[in-house]
Parts: C-alpha cells; structure tokens; sequence
C-alpha cells in the first residue's frame, strides 16, 4: 500500500511517501507559510504519487470529530492567518482517498508506540518541546481524544523560586508552554536555547518544569513510557534534570520500578528521531 504522510508544523511542514510497514520512500519539507502557498505545496508534492490514503499530524487547536461540521479545521490558533484553515476539505479537492486527521503529537505518540520507542506498549506519552509544547497519549491502545483533544502544553505549572520571568504564553502567561518552550528560554534570558552553555541555571529551570508536567500526566494517565521529542529536547543534558526533578517531586508516592529503578528508559528521546511526527502521520492511516 501507498501511503501520504503529512506531519503540518506550525515552522514547517514535512511530506512523506511510505508503506504500512512504517517505511519512507520519499519525503521533502518547506516552510509553513500561509495555507494558501503551503498547502498548494503538498498538493504538488503527492499529484503524482498515487497515494491509497493520506495521514495528516496537524498543529492545533484542530477539529478532530469527524461529526463536526469543523471536522479537519484547525481552529482558533495563535497562528492567525490559519485560523478557521480547512486542511482535509482542501486536500479533499484534489485527493479522493480516505483521510485520517489528528493532532502532530498525538499522531509521533502512535509512531513511537506502532515501530519507536513504545513498540509492545498500550499506554504511551509522547511530549514535543519546541516553539510549542503539546503531548499525545495512548492509552489502552486508543489515542485520547474527548471533547477536543489533549492540551498538555497548557497545564498550570508552580513557579521557579528563581525564576521572576512572566511567562510567554498569549492565553495564559506561566502555563507550561508560557514557562518552558523555546521562545520562552530565548525571551528569558535573551538568546536561543542553544547558544546557552550547558552548564547555565537556565537548565534546571526548564528540567523543573517539564519535570511538573510529566508528574501531572503520570499520576493522571499511568503511561507505561514517556517519550519527548522537539527541538528543546535536544538538549541531552536535560534528561537526567528532568528525571531527577520527577523523581524528588512524586516523592515515592508512585511505586513503579519504572520510576525507582528504571527511569533512565523511562522517560527517553524519540527512537523514531526526527522521523517520529512523519511515521505518526503514517501510522495514523493504519
């Protein structure tokens, strides 16, 4: 079977052609501009590909109730000009095949879970840290979906004791995203993330958040691994941070020997790599 990938960032868009069997043939990427330019580009990427069925990992807020008439929208999102953007009603136009939407995280969640790093496991957490911060889960096998869909990057978090930033969100401020995400770091302390040295507090202030973010969907969503992926997360240093802060703020309350004695394979980096969005997008279609 041939299968079309779309993992739609909110910086850039990634295009893929592959199988069932999570392999890529082909792939190419471009900036996200507006829907207009941008969504005319995946048209041209996949007209002679002769794909059987389109996977779609899209940036949010988005409409994934198939009964909605908003149904493969994004919705009310801070980048404006694509608000209100029917992203499957466009492809639709040019593309008579079934179509599968969903959140960009929700869908690496189920990459990481069909061929990554929680391959054999139901419940899954997978987190991007980067311009944004958002998170899928499986659980028991399903996506979790409800009313709308998880909005993991905007959970209130408890401040830094020194950390006097405001925080960068336009909704809320010092939600997670407001404190953590790359744009946040860069507006804190006045460069981007990776010109910091290594060494610098910045490191244990961001481990401290992320670290509140991950007890909050542990103690809620019991995932049996947490992947975290995006740009931030490149930043190796900051795994053993994160894990050391998850461990002092549960405060042995959770009794796993994932978290006593195996953490450093518990909480871990895509094993899908940069690939993990594109193959979710994929895996979204099976």
């Amino acid at each position: 079977m041939i299968i079309g990938a779309v993992e739609a960032g909110g910086t850039k868009f990634v295009c893929g052609v592959g199988n069932e069997k999570g392999e890529i043939f082909e792939r190419v990427s471009f900036p996200t501009e507006t829907p207009e330019i941008t969504l005319a580009k995946v048209v041209e990427f996949f007209k002679d590909k002769n794909i059987e069925r389109l996977g779609i990992g899209s940036f949010g807020p988005i409409d994934v109730n198939p009964k909605s008439k908003t149904y493969g929208y994004i919705t009310k999102t801070p980048k404006l000009a694509w608000t209100d953007c029917d992203v499957v009603g466009y492809l639709k136009k040019y593309f008579d095949i079934p179509m599968y939407f969903d959140t960009d995280v929700n869908g690496a969640a189920l990459g990481e879970a069909t061929w990554g790093a929680a391959k054999g496991l139901d419940n899954c957490l997978y987190m991007t840290i980067g311009t944004g911060i958002g998170g899928g889960a499986l659980v028991s096998g399903k996506l979790v979906h409800g009313m709308l869909h998880p909005e993991m990057g905007h959970i209130l978090v408890k401040r830094h004791p020194e950390d006097k930033y405001e925080g960068k969100c336009p909704f809320h401020k010092d939600c997670l995203e407001g404190m953590a995400a790359g744009p946040a770091i860069e507006a804190r302390w006045g460069i981007k993330g990776h010109e910091l040295p290594l060494d610098h507090v910045a490191w244990d202030i961001e481990a401290y958040y992320i670290a509140q973010g991950l007890v909050n969907f542990i103690l809620t969503l019991s995932p049996e691994k947490i992947i975290l992926g995006g740009g931030v997360m490149k930043q190796s240093q900051l795994f053993p941070k994160i894990r050391a802060n998850v461990i002092e703020l549960l405060k042995g309350y959770v009794q796993t020997k994932e978290i006593l004695e195996n953490i450093d394979n518990y909480i871990v980096y895509p094993k899908l790599g940069d690939n993990a969005g594109l193959l979710g997008a994929l895996a979204l279609t099976l």
